[in-house]
């Protein structure tokens, strides 16, 4: 019999050159570039999923944590983006939390809107803001199932204090869905 498994997370190794986390993105549209070009590097590069993520410090602008989609590459469902991007922020920022006291508000910034999953994990990460590209709708043309997220879902969120913006460049963010669409290594997982 064989001991428990180890499990380990390993990010691509074209991302460590490819973020600076010295920068300071001042908007959302320069921080959703971010999350996108992510996305898109994934799918070019062949290391995972279309969809991209980024955390953020509301307030300076410093990016916190980056997240792809790493499910097929890792076997595992819920390595999307945005949850990739969460654990690398609370690694980094030392808290299983980032709405700790002592830290500043973050928020999180993806390719396309969260799928149910994703959505749940929003609450409990610490984010007070969430910013999207695609929708769900450009996700489910190309035939990924975003799971149970009702418009109660966003109301849930936002008396707890979460605000939302949604479609903030969608159309970038529906050009990496159509590249991964059209691409050789497309795998849809989760039909």
């Amino acid at each position: 019999m064989q001991g428990l498994p180890e499990i380990r997370i390993r990010f691509p190794d074209w991302i460590a050159g490819f973020v600076d986390f010295d920068r300071v993105y001042p908007d959302d549209e320069a921080r959703m570039r971010v999350a996108v070009e992510l996305a898109r590097e994934n799918v070019v590069r062949a290391t995972g999923g279309p969809f991209g993520a980024a955390v953020f410090d509301t307030g300076s602008g410093r990016l916190a944590a980056v997240g792809v989609n790493l499910v097929v590459p890792h076997n595992n469902a819920i390595l999307h983006a945005e949850i990739v991007a969460f654990m690398m922020a609370q690694t980094r920022l030392g808290s299983y939390s980032l709405a700790s006291p002592g830290l500043p508000p973050h928020e999180l910034h993806t390719s396309c809107e969260p799928c149910a999953m994703c959505l749940g994990a929003v609450l409990w990460s610490g984010v007070r803001r969430v910013v999207s590209a695609a929708t769900r709708d450009d996700a489910h043309r190309i035939d990924f199932d975003e799971g149970p997220v009702f418009a109660a879902s966003y109301d849930y969120l936002r008396a707890r204090g979460i605000s939302f913006r949604h479609e903030v460049l969608r159309e970038e963010g529906r050009d990496v869905l159509r590249l991964y669409r059209d691409s050789a290594e497309r795998i849809i997982y989760n039909p």
